[in-house]
């Protein structure tokens, strides 16, 4: 499973470089992103992003949505990143037919988590607008297990993976920041608790980016009222109000229920986070209401 999880990762990767080589050639033309759906991972980017994008005045990059540029491909350079999203020709063609200002935007949920993802995009898009979307931390660590286990990054049981975790990430944040060309696999795929303490999270992109510049979502209210939401993160990002026409699915995979003795603990372990996170939300969140 994991050279299964491995070699799609590859396969991923070369198409990704494929496009980014061409695009690389005529990056002084192609635009730079006006948003950035930064995280949290298994907390909706992926459908977020997918309602977004279908905005009239926004176009998405070429391949995919996510580049990984800041957190997992910097030593590549900007005109590498620049290779990925469309040109500025085409973005005024579009702009002639919605009278109005186009922009595009990427979502890669690890940038949220890299400890020089946040450093690197204030230094790169100092007008980048920042989108993070936040789920119950204990839900959230149970779906990313679930994930990285389908995805061959994981092969021990839940729990056993819980009591791994600070051996796993012991020293890994400090060897990437040590180490521009290093990429931590146990820091990405395997960070089930540490990704759920938002927080510290969001207290480091504040510090570099502003909290003009960022938007925090919760999970169950944009599902719950993808309407509202969307008019509230167009509004942000400055474009005309848009109501969209369906509703996205949840980007879920089928697993069986988390073992209440675990998810007791996660619950009493997050609690100091989450009260924090309150505070520094300004909001209660869904999942503590």
């Amino acid at each position: 499973m994991a050279e299964h999880g491995r070699a799609a990762q590859l396969v991923h990767r070369y198409a990704a470089s494929a496009v980014a080589l061409g695009g690389r050639a005529t990056a002084q033309w192609r635009m730079l992103p006006a948003f950035l759906i930064v995280g949290g991972q298994r907390c909706g980017t992926t459908a977020l992003y997918s309602k977004l994008i279908k905005h009239p005045s926004i176009l998405g990059p070429t391949l995919h949505k996510g580049v990984h540029y800041f957190d997992t491909d910097y030593v590549r350079g900007l005109s590498w990143y620049r290779g990925h999203f469309p040109t500025v020709g085409s973005a005024r063609k579009l702009e002639q037919r919605v009278g109005g200002q186009v922009i595009t935007g990427e979502a890669s949920p690890y940038y949220m988590f890299h400890p020089l993802a946040g450093e690197r995009i204030a230094r790169d898009l100092p007008e980048t607008k920042i989108i993070a979307i936040l789920r119950d931390p204990v839900e959230r660590a149970y779906s990313a297990y679930t994930h990285e286990r389908a995805r061959g990054f994981e092969t021990e049981s839940f729990e056993r993976a819980l009591k791994l975790e600070s051996t796993r990430l012991n020293g890994e944040e400090d060897r990437i920041r040590r180490d521009p060309h290093y990429v931590s696999r146990t820091h990405q795929h395997n960070a089930y608790v540490a990704r759920g303490r938002y927080v510290e999270q969001l207290e480091r992109l504040e510090a570099l980016v502003g909290r003009d510049r960022m938007i925090v979502l919760d999970f169950d209210v944009v599902f719950d009222d993808v309407a509202g939401s969307m008019q509230e993160l167009v509004r942000f990002l400055g474009l005309p109000e848009w109501k969209p026409v369906d509703i996205p699915q949840r980007n879920a995979r089928p697993r069986s229920a988390m073992p209440a003795e675990i998810s007791e603990q996660l619950r009493e372990y997050f609690d100091e986070h989450d009260a924090r996170l309150e505070q520094w939300w300004g909001r209660s969140p869904s999942w503590r209401r």
